[in-house]
Protein backbone atom coordinates (compact mmCIF):
# COMPACT_ATOMS: atom_id res chain seq x y z
CA UNK A 1 0.00 0.00 0.00
CA UNK A 2 2.62 2.58 0.97
CA UNK A 3 4.46 2.03 -2.27
CA UNK A 4 1.61 4.04 -3.81
CA UNK A 5 2.64 7.12 -1.84
CA UNK A 6 4.67 9.30 -4.15
CA UNK A 7 7.05 12.09 -3.15
CA UNK A 8 5.23 15.42 -2.84
CA UNK A 9 8.09 17.82 -2.14
CA UNK A 10 10.01 20.02 -4.56
CA UNK A 11 7.68 19.91 -7.54
CA UNK A 12 6.49 22.74 -9.70
CA UNK A 13 3.56 23.12 -9.45
CA UNK A 14 3.43 22.12 -5.77
CA UNK A 15 1.43 19.11 -4.62
CA UNK A 16 -2.31 19.70 -4.57
CA UNK A 17 -4.55 19.25 -1.53
CA UNK A 18 -5.95 16.15 -3.24
CA UNK A 19 -2.48 14.62 -3.62
CA UNK A 20 -1.70 15.33 0.03
CA UNK A 21 -5.04 13.79 1.08
CA UNK A 22 -4.43 10.70 -1.06
CA UNK A 23 -0.96 10.18 0.42
CA UNK A 24 -2.36 10.68 3.93
CA UNK A 25 -5.12 8.17 3.25
CA UNK A 26 -2.60 5.58 2.03
CA UNK A 27 -0.46 6.13 5.12
CA UNK A 28 -3.38 5.74 7.52
CA UNK A 29 -4.55 2.64 5.65
CA UNK A 30 -1.10 1.11 6.01
CA UNK A 31 -0.57 1.82 9.70
CA UNK A 32 -4.15 0.93 10.69
CA UNK A 33 -4.37 -2.21 8.60
CA UNK A 34 -7.75 -1.10 7.24
CA UNK A 35 -8.49 -0.53 3.60
CA UNK A 36 -11.94 0.63 4.61
CA UNK A 37 -12.69 0.94 8.34
CA UNK A 38 -15.84 -0.40 9.95
CA UNK A 39 -18.60 2.04 10.80
CA UNK A 40 -17.42 2.12 14.42
CA UNK A 41 -13.93 3.19 13.37
CA UNK A 42 -14.78 5.43 10.42
CA UNK A 43 -14.75 8.73 12.33
CA UNK A 44 -11.38 7.98 13.96
CA UNK A 45 -9.98 6.86 10.60
CA UNK A 46 -11.11 10.03 8.81
CA UNK A 47 -9.82 12.23 11.63
CA UNK A 48 -6.44 10.51 11.37
CA UNK A 49 -6.34 11.14 7.60
CA UNK A 50 -7.17 14.82 8.16
CA UNK A 51 -4.54 15.20 10.88
CA UNK A 52 -1.85 13.51 8.80
CA UNK A 53 -2.72 15.81 5.88
CA UNK A 54 -2.22 18.87 8.12
CA UNK A 55 1.17 17.57 9.23
CA UNK A 56 2.19 16.89 5.62
CA UNK A 57 1.20 20.44 4.61
CA UNK A 58 3.24 21.80 7.53
CA UNK A 59 6.19 19.66 6.52
CA UNK A 60 6.05 20.77 2.89
CA UNK A 61 6.04 24.39 4.03
CA UNK A 62 9.06 23.85 6.29
CA UNK A 63 11.37 21.95 3.98
CA UNK A 64 14.05 23.72 2.00
CA UNK A 65 15.92 22.64 -1.08
CA UNK A 66 18.91 23.77 -3.05
CA UNK A 67 17.30 22.72 -6.33
CA UNK A 68 15.30 25.93 -6.71
CA UNK A 69 18.34 28.00 -5.80
CA UNK A 70 20.36 26.18 -8.46
CA UNK A 71 17.73 26.94 -11.11
CA UNK A 72 17.61 30.60 -10.04
CA UNK A 73 21.39 30.79 -10.12
CA UNK A 74 21.59 29.16 -13.57
CA UNK A 75 19.09 31.67 -14.95
CA UNK A 76 20.90 34.58 -13.33
CA UNK A 77 24.37 33.63 -14.57
CA UNK A 78 23.45 32.12 -17.93
CA UNK A 79 24.43 35.13 -19.85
Amino acid sequence: MCRNIKPLFNFDPPATDEEVHDASLQFVRKVSGYTKPSGNNEAAFEEAVDRVAVVVHDLMGSLTTTAKAKVRSAKRFSG
